[in-house]
C-alpha cells in the first residue's frame, strides 16, 4: 500500500513544482515561439522529448530542484532557437541536422528500394494510405517519407490537377515522379 499512498506535504510539493514548471514553460514558449513543440525535424522532436523529460523529473522528484529544471528548460529552448537560426542561414548546417525527405511511392507504384532506405515497410505505407483515404493506388501521385518520420500522401481523384513537380524539390528520388493523368 506504500507505493500507492503519499503524504499531503509531498502532494503539495508536486503541485508547487508543476505550477512553477508550467509557468516557466509558458514563458519560454512565448519567447521561443510555437516551433518549440513542432515536429519539423528530428532535432525538434528530440528537444520536445527532452523538455517532457525535464518536466517530469522536476515535478516528480526532489532532485533536480525547480530552479535547475527551469535552467535546463531555458538551455533546451536556447539550443533549439540557435539551431533553428543556424539552419536558416546555412544550408550545410541544415543538411547536418535534418534528414532529407525521400519519395517512397510515385505514380501509384511503391518504390521498394526507396522504402528500404527509409526503413519503411509496406504495411507502414498501406496504413498511411488508408489514413489519407486512398481508395486505389492509382490515386497516389506521390508518398514522401518526411524528415520528421511522417509520411505525406499526395493523391487526387480523376480530373484533379496533378501534383506540381516543384513540391518534390529537395526530395530524394523525386526523379521517379512523372506527372501524368490518373489511370481509369
Amino acid at each position: 500500500m506504500e507505493w500507492f499512498a503519499s503524504s499531503p506535504r509531498s502532494l503539495m510539493l508536486i503541485a508547487a513544482s508543476a505550477a512553477a514548471m508550467y509557468l516557466a514553460l509558458i514563458i519560454l514558449t512565448r519567447l521561443a515561439g510555437v516551433r518549440s513543440f513542432s515536429k519539423m525535424s528530428g532535432f525538434d522532436f528530440a528537444v520536445t522529448v527532452s523538455i517532457g523529460s525535464v518536466l517530469a523529473s522536476v515535478i516528480l522528484t526532489k532532485d533536480p530542484p525547480v530552479a535547475q529544471g527551469i535552467a535546463a528548460l531555458a538551455a533546451l529552448f536556447a539550443l533549439q532557437m540557435g539551431v533553428a537560426a543556424l539552419r536558416v542561414y546555412s544550408d550545410k548546417f541544415e543538411g547536418s541536422t535534418n534528414n532529407k525527405p525521400r519519395l517512397i511511392m510515385a505514380n501509384g507504384e511503391m518504390l521498394r528500394e526507396q522504402m528500404n532506405k527509409a526503413k519503411i515497410t509496406e504495411s507502414d505505407l498501406l496504413g498511411k494510405l488508408r489514413e489519407a483515404n486512398v481508395l486505389d493506388f492509382s490515386q497516389v501521385d506521390a508518398a514522401v517519407a518526411e524528415t520528421t518520420g511522417d509520411i505525406s500522401v499526395l493523391h487526387r481523384a480523376r480530373g484533379d490537377t496533378p501534383l506540381a513537380a516543384n513540391l518534390l524539390e529537395g526530395v530524394i528520388g523525386a526523379e521517379h515522379y512523372r506527372p501524368e493523368p490518373i489511370r481509369t
